[in-house]
């Protein structure tokens, strides 16, 4: 019997209803899914810090580091031999024009050229899980270990083989708000006479005062920044140029820079296809700068990367 055409079109419509509601479910369940990635990600603080940036005039430009015009000229070169090390950390020293990288997993110290050839390893005894590393003014080196909560500083001249925790000054870090994620980021400040420690999470700042040639002063105080909208806090820099500070976020896949008052003034996403970058950096751990401004990185397990400006 023949179906009336009204009825075949109720009976249509009616066959379309449950796609229609599947449909709108999956968009519902989409834009739920991306809300929160965008706030997980901060894409949307990341939106309002990109307006900013292209608000800046180019004299402020020129007076910051200002990332976007960083462009990879080495990328993700591999350590050899550290494929289960861990690289953890990165500072440029100014006296020998090398690079010290800690290794988290497997305690120790790695020598680094400009061009990222391991020039010797520096076994570190006594240290659990060294995170953070720092060159001073006078050439000795603060290593975190987060693990102990322990801040040492030594001494490594070019016949240095082997480092004991033993033989150095130690300073207790104290107790963080997640003994877990405890303090992995450090960076030396020469124009503020000071040493930065960052929380890796939640993300914080502290400050401990030293000229960098003596013992440590007083204890560590908290440095106050309500713009640290990141995921985790990786490590730190800072710009020996303008004293701006530079923060990493593995977590985030993000560089962020920061001026005296603690505000974003640009930032670097460590995602392939931007800043030259071919693949995103798989876990960035380790940021320095040196005298001329030239960016460099590390990543775990072993890869290592260099930024310049054109």
């Amino acid at each position: 019997m023949a179906i009336p055409h009204s009825s075949g079109a109720a009976l249509a419509s009616a066959s379309k209803r449950p796609f229609l509601r599947r449909w709108s479910t999956w968009i519902a369940v989409a834009a739920v899914i991306g809300y929160g990635v965008s706030i997980a990600m901060h894409w949307d603080d990341r939106g309002l810090l990109w307006v900013k940036e292209h608000l800046l005039s180019q004299t402020e430009q020129r007076a910051s580091i200002w990332l976007p015009d960083y462009v990879v000229d080495i990328d993700a070169k591999v350590l050899p031999g550290m494929e289960d090390d861990e690289a953890s950390d990165l500072s440029f020293n100014p006296f020998s024009k090398t690079l010290f990288a800690v290794m988290g997993k497997h305690p120790f110290l790695v020598e680094l050229s400009l061009d990222g050839d391991v020039l010797r390893k520096i076994p570190l005894t006594g240290w659990s899980n060294p995170e953070g590393v720092a060159v001073l003014a006078d050439g000795r080196l603060a290593i975190v270990d987060e693990r102990d909560h322990l801040l040492v500083i030594v001494t490594v001249d070019k016949d240095t083989q082997a480092l004991n925790i033993g033989d150095f000054p130690k300073y207790d870090l104290g107790p963080s708000a997640d003994q877990n994620k405890a303090f992995e980021a450090l960076a030396w400040d020469p124009l503020r006479q000071r040493l930065v420690l960052g929380e890796e999470r939640p993300p914080a700042l502290f400050t401990w005062s030293t000229d960098g040639r003596s013992a440590l002063t007083g204890d560590k105080q908290p440095l106050p920044s309500d713009e640290l909208d990141l995921r985790n806090l990786s490590a730190l820099g800072i710009d020996p140029r303008t004293g701006h500070m530079l923060v990493l976020s593995a977590d985030s896949n993000m560089l962020l820079e920061l001026n005296e008052q603690g505000e974003q003034v640009s930032f670097m996403t460590l995602l392939g296809g931007f800043n030259g970058l071919k693949k995103r950096i798989p876990r960035a751990e380790g940021v320095a700068m040196d005298e001329q401004g030239t960016l460099y990185m590390v990543s775990e397990p072993n890869l290592f990367y260099r930024y310049k400006k054109p």
